[in-house]
């Protein structure tokens, strides 16, 4: 009982959290992003134009941020900097696009944007591509 209340943890406790984290987070994210690129015509006559850039462009954005941002974290590969722009499109959806309804229609945005800050200041892990490329 006494392990269970500890605040310790082991290295390898860390890094397993990590790796399930990077993976059921970002291959959450990933389906959205597929979605959106598999139906990218239906989406860009409706999508919002968050930066004045244009629905079709925006939209890409959104599709790169999602989909390859995302595989890119799931392997570990670049992951502080893959989770940049998933962040930011995460805000503009929980802000601009729910009007920052945490507990409302943005609570899959809030959910998600708390994973990718974790990964943001934690890292990957020892279980990535980029440990393997530290080493």
């Amino acid at each position: 009982m006494k392990r269970f209340l500890s605040t310790n943890y082991s290295a390898g406790a860390f890094n397993t959290a990590m790796l399930l984290l990077r993976l059921v987070v970002a291959g959450l994210l990933v389906k959205h992003g597929y979605d959106k690129m598999v139906h990218f015509e239906e989406y860009s006559g409706k999508f919002m134009d968050f930066m004045g850039l244009g629905q079709k462009v925006s939209l890409s954005l959104v599709i790169f941020a999602e989909f390859f941002c995302s595989l890119l974290v799931i392997m570990g590969l670049f992951t502080r900097l893959a989770c940049i722009p998933i962040i930011f499109m995460l805000c503009v959806a929980l802000f601009k696009a729910h009007g920052g309804e945490v507990m409302g229609d943005g609570q899959p945005a809030t959910l998600f944007l708390i994973g990718f800050v974790v990964l943001l200041l934690c890292g990957a892990g020892k279980v990535s591509v980029d440990s393997m490329i530290s080493k």
